[in-house]
């Protein structure tokens, strides 16, 4: 590199005029990554450097950087929330930190880029924060330089749910059907499957789906957080915690378990990736050494430390149960209710299941109690996903039929994706109605014969009672319905509620139920936002305080388009991307986004707030300036996506923000609006 030509170049710390890349990317790839891009530009050219920034959104790579670049950097930035490929940049000084880094401290990331460690490729190199490089060549999703945080602890979660309900819809389907079709009733009552049969076999490919959900389950958690190298420490520590025979238990730790080793896997990698070890052990520490010594010290530590307590605990457990046979048929049902819906096929739910079946010859009402709260999580879970449909995803509402099929045929694992997403919700009101089927069972004597529940059971002729067992299915379902749809009704509001409070002067958000805004505005007025933004869809004095009541008000405004089919549900998407990190970006900047067939076609609305509305901004401003923009589904394509980057980078110029915040009335606010282009 040569000193800068230009004497009046400001003065660098280097001395001479650097060349730079940066690389910036947020998990939904549209308003921080755009904003970081914008910030990292203007930070380096008030810096006398050259920057050429790389932006990874939702509508792809743009300004991508070449091989040429790559070669003549002097340093690489990467402010991302998410894996981008570091590989192209092994032998170059590389910073690794999250996206909010880029938009709120720019210059000192240029500062610090000099001083980073040089990129020795997988399993070697880290950013000077300690963002773990993987053998994807991305940045640990957990490691320090992206924020090991409640977000993305929650993101590693979803990843391996996401990865886990293909197993649980075709393993609970698949068994399903095989004990619809090619079961027998046997004299005792309930359904066997002849060996060697056509139906027996599609009843074992559906078990093996079964047993590899709770291992991929941990595996792909792990993976989230470690990497490829943390993924067969998760999986074979997820098979060992659902496999109690190895620790001395009768049943296994289950999806609970799973979660355990999912996360110890992955952070016990991300420690491994930070010892530092000779140059010639680096290319095999992904490949080999990491994933032995993972998972040796992983399934060790499982079988000896943690399984055998596991084991211990059931064990008394299941003899303290026996103790209450001769307790109130209630009580006893409540309990057994409450073990069955608590982690749904895991330890503690097989403890009461073995319970029950133990006793099925001597005392088929406890095994009544059992079928009865059986299949009430599925069931319930699958209800809440029809009650209310634009609070879950259209995975989540796919899930949710699965769920109610299994449910028929006695199946809880089908509730567990619900619960592994939401465990603090969906558990309680899984254990909610599960003690109420119980319950009821319990003090109307139904009996079942047949160490099996479900309606299937009463179908086939194994239940006593039956008048009774349904009605104690059906009213523990729809408590388990109701409650979840409830506490994840008050969650949001809790969550909304809680931003109130904050300081700070002149913040722009931008509620978006979940869009991408498109196109380039006309220079008239008429046409701002691609015409999706009208004088009818400005407020100039929002009344809403909180930002639950700002999105609800804005979403009432648009509903005067005559495009809005669902107010209430238009709610819900916008607040379900709040969920995913605030949209209230600082520096009078906030750009939430979302899509929903709440709405039949994109529209935007605006609106302004003299005092502000806290909205979870990182530099605790307030929003005065609220765009809100709705999308269907099927059109939210790359042009959506592109206006709102537009948006997002006009935002960032003051003197924008301002002329926005004096207009006087409709038109001249759209006047200012069709500024961006």
């Amino acid at each position: 590199m040569t000193p800068s030509a230009d004497p009046s170049a400001p003065a660098t710390r280097h001395g001479r005029r650097l060349k730079l890349l940066a690389v910036t990317a947020c998990p939904t790839g549209i308003a921080h990554t755009y904003m970081a891009a914008e910030k990292l530009t203007q930070a380096a050219e008030a810096l006398g450097h050259d920057i050429k920034v790389e932006t990874q959104g939702s509508i792809g790579a743009e300004n991508e950087l070449t091989d040429n670049d790559v070669s003549r950097a002097d340093g690489i930035i990467v402010a991302a929330d998410k894996d981008v490929d570091l590989s192209r940049f092994v032998g170059k000084r590389l910073l690794v930190v999250g996206v909010a880094e880029g938009i709120h401290h720019p210059e000192r990331l240029i500062e610090r880029v000099m001083a980073a460690p040089v990129h020795e490729g997988d399993g070697g190199g880290m950013g000077a924060d300690g963002g773990g490089v993987g053998s994807r060549g991305g940045p640990g999703v957990l490691g320090p330089g992206l924020g090991a945080g409640r977000g993305t602890v929650y993101k590693a979660l979803m990843n391996g749910v996401s990865y886990m309900i293909p197993f649980v819809v075709v393993g609970g389907l698949l068994i399903a059907v095989s004990l619809a079709l090619g079961g027998h009733p046997r004299p005792d009552g309930g359904l066997v499957i002849p060996d060697g049969t056509f139906w027996k076999h599609v009843n074992d490919i559906g078990v093996i789906g079964f047993t590899l959900m709770v291992p991929i389950l941990s595996g792909y958690i792990a993976y989230a957080i470690g990497d490829r190298p943390a993924l067969v420490p998760g999986m074979i520590g997820g098979w060992i915690a659902n496999t109690g025979a190895l620790y001395d238990s009768k049943s296994g730790a289950g999806f609970i378990g799973a979660i355990v080793t999912g996360f110890l896997a992955g952070y016990l990698v991300l420690w491994i990736k930070r010892i530092r070890v000779p140059r010639f052990v680096r290319p095999i520490m992904p490949i080999i050494v990491i994933p032995v010594v993972a998972t040796s010290v992983l399934g060790l530590f499982f079988i000896y430390v943690l399984g055998r307590p596991i084991a211990w605990v059931f064990e008394h457990l299941t003899g303290w149960l026996d103790g209450l046979t001769g307790a109130s048929a209630a009580l006893l049902g409540v309990l057994l209710g409450l073990m069955i819906a608590f982690d749904m096929g895991g330890p503690v739910n097989k403890t009461a299941f073995l319970f029950g079946a133990g006793l099925v010859s001597k005392n088929p009402e406890i095994m009544g109690m059992c079928a009865a709260a059986i299949p009430v999580p599925p069931l319930g879970q699958g209800l809440a996903t029809l009650l209310r449909r634009g609070m879950f995803s259209e995975q989540e509402r796919e899930t949710g039929l699965a769920a109610l099929f299994m449910g028929f045929f006695g199946i809880t694992e089908g509730a567990i994706p619900f619960a592994a997403a939401r465990p603090a919700r969906v558990i309680p009101a899984n254990m909610l109605g599960g003690a109420v089927a119980g319950a009821i069972a319990g003090l109307a004597s139904v009996g079942d014969s047949v160490p099996h529940g479900g309606p299937i059971v009463a179908v086939l002729g194994a239940v006593s009672g039956v008048a009774m067992f349904f009605v104690a299915i059906g009213v523990g379902m729809v408590a388990t319905a109701l409650t979840t749809v409830t506490l994840m009704a008050v969650g949001r509001g809790e969550r909304a509620g809680s931003a109130e409070g904050g300081s700070g002067a002149g913040a722009v958000a931008v509620p978006v139920a979940r869009t991408g805004g498109a196109g380039v505005a006309a220079p008239g007025a008429a046409d701002v936002l691609s015409g999706y933004l009208t004088a009818r869809t400005v407020r100039l004095d929002l009344a809403a305080v909180r930002k639950e009541a700002a999105i609800r008000e804005l979403a009432e405004v648009l509903a005067g388009t005559g495009q809005v089919r669902d107010v209430d549900a238009l709610v819900t998407a916008a607040l379900a991307r709040e969920e995913l990190g605030t949209t209230g970006l600082g520096e009078e900047i906030a750009i939430p986004h979302a899509k929903t067939d709440a709405v039949t076609a994109p529209v935007v609305g605006f609106a302004r707030s003299a005092e502000g509305i806290e909205w979870g901004a990182l530099d605790g401003s307030k929003a005065r300036l609220i765009f809100m923009i709705a999308v269907p589904e099927a059109l939210a394509g790359d042009e959506h996506l592109r206006i709102l980057a537009l948006l997002a980078r006009k935002l960032l110029d003051p003197g924008f923000r301002e002329r926005l915040l004096e207009a006087e009335g409709e038109g001249a606010v759209l006047g200012v609006l069709a500024e961006v282009r």
